[in-house]
Order: structure tokens, then sequence, then C-alpha cells
């Protein structure tokens, strides 16, 4: 019976522990799942927020091409009376033009909709005589409208995205029609090129449900769900992906996972051996959709480490456990044989120094494990200062793009006046007037210093900076930044007004930095007042208990208190889409703090914004010649 009893218990402990890890093993698994997901959907979403905005802006860029041309004068009058004009002329400016803007094909259509002159007019597949007045950008355009299509050429068979721009004539006349069509066509496969990333899928799928684009080529102009016969017959007929035959892509829907992820497979093609996590986004404007697709292995592969992870600690669990239950029944039987006591002990201090040894070995390699860490965030470190410090010169040279149409005017202006003067002291030389030849000249050297020293400003803007804090004019540097924007101030008519005492403060930062700071406020202020009837500007400096304040105010719309956090975020920005990546503010945040000060936003007293850069205040100022140098 004993016998009997002690053979049931070790039966129930067995069911039990094996009960035990399989509950362990489901547990791990169902965690390792669920965080190995939201890590691949956060990589997935990333991943697809980037390809989105390159897909965006590649498109973007040449949506103003078609327009612009079709207000050339060279167009319009090849297209007033094309059969009296060589129409060579005009193929070879769109060649220009194509070849400039790195697009695929330029073309002309009269009314009718047939082409009369093409980019590609020395191909043997031009499109010189062709006409397209079934397609929708030639009927949108037609009508007075800028058009948008994309569809497979009927021509070249390439995939494309078309932009098209109406031909006026007559551009008084509220009755006039279109006497033509620009055509601008973006070939897509290049785009495509830059998906291709190892373990990631990507598509794009229209209005019609089809996969216009795609990383994978197999899947390329498949129907992502199969169409029904007459729809698929409406399809061929719009002629928009010539005679392809649509077929489905396979994939399936398998199950419908949280923040509108999808679990999906393909029952053919080069994707049918896995699944993926899939997620979408939508181009509201396109009217397109993007996919990513990402492989389900890493997930697989973190439930399988999660599950012997869980074993092995659930096994040394049982077997402390077992240790523990043994320990406690040798520690009976020595209480009635006190020799099997004695050996009982002696085999515990072995086991002791066994475990000691063996958790030596572990702190050693534990702690080596934390001295590679150590060493890893260091590189981390100085990998991050040096991307900073990168970033900051890329905001730098956005600033100076910023400022290119000013300073190409203040360049312009000083040419045209060297030229003028350059041809009148020739006549005046011809003449043998040599006192008007030498006031002439004269005028030529100050305007090329003039040019000269607005070369140097943009030379020193843009250098990079790393030299330690040092005493800095702040009125040298506030009058360094206006020189910057002269010619745009000029544009909005900005009343800009000085708040500084007689003797300006210095304060203890980096010239080019501080600079750099300075010209990214003024030029968000003056932003801010586009739209404003009287723009008004005022810089301001004061210094108290060893701290200079400078502020940039203006009387534009200002930044709501709710914001006023925000705006020093990475990547927040309130203005329109492509006015900016919104890192101005939070790389001049980061700057001044690295020069031991700070950066806040508030309210103007004029009723816009303010924004306040405090700095410590110099205790030593360099000399007068020195300061003008600095600038």
């Amino acid at each position: 019976m004993r016998r009997w009893s002690r053979w049931l218990n070790r039966r129930t402990l067995a069911l039990a522990l094996a009960l035990g890890l399989a509950l362990v093993l489901w547990q791990s698994a169902t965690l390792a799942r669920e965080q190995a997901l939201a890590s691949l959907k956060r990589d997935a979403d990333t991943e697809l927020r980037l390809s989105a905005t390159g897909l965006t802006g590649y498109l973007s860029r040449h949506e103003y091409l078609p327009e612009l041309l079709a207000t050339r004068e060279t167009v319009k009058r090849y297209l007033s009376a094309p059969d009296g004009q060589d129409v060579m002329p005009l193929n070879r400016l769109l060649n220009r033009f194509r070849s400039t803007t790195g697009v695929s094909d330029i073309y002309l259509l009269d009314a009718e909709g047939t082409t009369l002159a093409a980019s590609n007019w020395h191909r043997p597949d031009n499109f010189i005589g062709q006409n397209y007045r079934f397609r929708p950008y030639y009927q949108d355009a037609i009508a007075g409208h800028y058009g948008r299509f994309h569809g497979l050429g009927v021509v070249s068979m390439d995939r494309g995205y078309y932009f098209s721009a109406p031909v006026w004539l007559d551009e008084v006349n509220p009755d006039a029609t279109p006497a033509g069509v620009m055509v601008v066509k973006v070939r897509v496969d290049t785009l495509e090129a830059s998906w291709q990333s190892p373990g990631t899928s990507l598509l794009v799928v229209d209005q019609n449900g089809i996969v216009f684009m795609a990383s994978q080529p197999e899947l390329r102009l498949t129907s992502l769900t199969p169409l029904a016969p007459p729809r698929l017959a409406e399809l061929r007929d719009s002629r928009r992906y010539a005679d392809e035959a649509l077929k489905p892509s396979g994939l399936e829907v398998l199950d419908h996972l949280a923040n509108d992820a999808r679990l999906v497979g393909f029952d053919s093609g080069p994707l049918a051996s896995g699944h993926y996590l899939g997620v979408t986004r939508d181009f509201p404007t396109l009217g397109w959709q993007m996919h990513i697709l990402k492989p389900m292995a890493p997930v697989i592969e973190a439930q399988w480490q999660a599950m012997l992870m869980g074993g092995g600690l659930y096994s040394l669990l049982a077997l402390a456990g077992g240790i523990g239950w043994q320990r406690h029944r040798l520690r009976r039987e020595r209480e009635a044989f006190a020799e099997r006591e004695r050996t009982t002990l002696a085999q515990a201090r072995d086991e002791l120094e066994r475990n000691v040894a063996s958790r030596t070995r572990d702190l050693l390699a534990t702690n080596r494990r934390l001295s590679d860490e150590i060493e890893e965030r260091r590189r981390t470190e100085a990998t991050l200062r040096q991307t900073r410090d990168e970033l900051t010169q890329a905001a730098k040279l956005a600033v100076l793009g910023q400022l290119a149409a000013g300073i190409n005017h203040e360049l312009n202006q000083p040419l045209a006046a060297i030229r003028a003067y350059a041809e009148n002291a020739r006549g005046f030389l011809a003449r043998q007037r040599h006192d008007t030849v030498d006031a002439n000249l004269g005028e030529i050297i100050e305007l090329t210093g003039r040019m000269a020293e607005i070369s140097a400003q943009l030379r020193q803007f843009s250098r990079k900076s790393g030299e330690p804090p040092s005493p800095v004019s702040t009125r040298a540097c506030l009058d360094y930044a206006l020189r910057l924007f002269k010619a745009r101030l000029g544009e909005q008519q900005v009343e800009v007004v000085f708040d500084t005492p007689e003797e300006a403060p210095w304060v203890l930062a980096d010239l080019v930095r501080l600079e750099q700071v300075l010209v990214n406020l003024i030029g968000n202020a003056l932003q801010a007042m586009a739209q404003t009837p009287s723009p008004r500007l005022i810089l301001g400096v004061a210094a108290a208990d060893g701290r200079v304040r400078l502020w940039v105010d203006d009387n534009g719309p200002g930044v709501p208190e709710d914001q006023r956090r925000q705006v020093f975020e990475p990547f927040y920005t309130t203005k329109a889409p492509g006015a900016g990546l919104g890192l101005g503010l939070s790389i001049s945040a980061r700057i001044i703090d690295d020069l031991g000060g700070r950066l806040q936003a508030g309210v103007s007293p004029l009723g816009g914004a303010r924004f306040t850069i405090e700095l410590p205040q110099a205790e030593h100022v360099l000399p007068p010649h020195d300061e003008s140098h600095a600038t």
C-alpha cells in the first residue's frame, strides 16, 4: 500500500510538472508573439511612411513642368500655325527639358489629341502622329483643367505617371478654349529600383485594385483581388493597362491583427513560401494605396527563443525545487542517522563549492558583457554627436537654399550694372574720353566689391563650426543675419526695429552656430508674416544677472499655447505640406542648449510669436577690430 501511494505521488508530480511546462511554453510564446508583432508593426510603419514620402515627392517635383512649357512662346507660336513651321526646334526644346528634368517623355498634342511634337522624335517608337484623345489627361486638359493619369503607354508599353496642362493662345478672352495640350510622362521603374530592400515587399495599388508598382516584378500589373469578368473587360476597354492580362496576385488575408495590420499570404508567386505582416497607407490625392509586407520569420524566431528561455527557466526552477525537496529529506534522515548526516553535510559542502565556482564564472562573464555594452554605448554616443552635427550642417544648407532666390537677385543687379558700365566704357574709349572710362571702371570695381561681400557672407554661413565658445557680439550677429534676408525684407516690405542698448552686450557662444539659429528664427518670422498686411519685425537684446536675452518678434499669426512645447520636437511643423521638415527649431534648440543657454517660444507684444534666446554673458569682449572680423 505504501509503495502504491509513493508511485501515485510520483505520477501526480510528473503530470503537474508537464502541465506547468506546457503552460509556461504557451504563455512565453504568446507574449513573445505580441511583442514581436508590435516591433515588426513599428518597423513597417516607419518604412511605409518613408517610402510614401519618397513616392509623393518623386511625382510632385515634376507637376509644374507641363504648365511651365505651356506658357513658352515657342510652343504657342508653333501651335498657332503648325503647317507652315519647322517642328524640329520644338522637338529639340522638349528633349532638352526632358534631359534636364529627368522625365521619360514630353509631347505636345493639338486640339484633336494628335501628337505634333515630342522629345522622342528621333526614336523608332516616337509619339508623333499618335492620337491620345481617349486618354483622360487629354480630356481634362482640353477642358481647361490640369490633368493627372497613370497607365501603360500604348506605344512604349512602359508604366508611367502623366501630367498635362492646357495651352492657351488667347489668355484674355474668357470664352477661349485651349489650342492644345502639353503632356509630361514620368516613368515609375526608377523609383521601384530604390525599393529593393531585403525582407520587405512594397506594393502600390490604384483605385481599380491593380498593382501598378511593386518591388517584386512578378506582382506588377496584377489585381490585388480577383476581378469579375465584366469589370476585367471594362478595364481592358479603357486601354489604361494596354493588353495586360491583369491576373490575380494570389494574396490571401489570413487574419486581421490590431492597429489595422493584417496577416497575409500568397497562394502562388515569389512570395508563396511564407506569411507576411501587411500594413496599408492611403494616398487621397492620387487615389492609391501603398502596402508593405514584412516576413513573419522574426516573430516565429522570437516565439521559439521565448519558449526556449521560458522552458529553461522553468526547468531550473523545477530542478531547484527538486534539490530543495531532496535536501529536506536528507535533513530528516540526519536526525535518525548521525553518520549519514555527516556524509550528507560533506556532499552539500561540495555542491556549494561547485555552485560558487559556477556563479563566479557567471559573474566574470557578466562583467565582460557589461564592459562590452559600455564600450558600445560610447561608440553610439560618438556616432550620435557626429550625426547631430551633420544634421545641423544640413539644416544650415537648407536655409541657404531658401535664400537662393533673394541672393540671386542681389547678384544679378550688380552683374547687370557691370555689363552696362563695361559696354559704355568701350564706347567712351573709342571716343578718347578717358576720364569717363576711368569713372566707369571705378563703378565696376565698387560693384565687384559688393558681390565679393555677398559671397563672403554665404561662405561664412555655410562652413561647419566646432570651435569652443568665445565672446561674440550680439549686434554683429543680428546685422549679419539681416543681411542674408535683405532682398526678402524688401519684397515683403517688412519694417525692422532694433530694441537694443547703445552698446549691445556680448555673449559666450560659437559665432557660426549662433548666426545659424538667428537666421532660422528670422526666416521663420518672415514666413509667418507672408500674408500679414503690414509686417513688422523686432530684434531685441537685453542683459541682466550675467545672462543675455535675444528675442525675435513678429506680428504674424503666432504660436498657439498648446503647441509651444511641440514646436521644438523633431519633425513637428505647422507649415503646409512640403514647406518644411520640422527640424529647424529642434536643431536650433539643441544648438542653444549645447552653448549653455535655452530657446523658448512665447507671445509677442505685436500679437504674433516671440522666440527668446538666453545665453551666458561674456566677461571680456574683443577689441573693436576683432569684432568686425568676427562678423
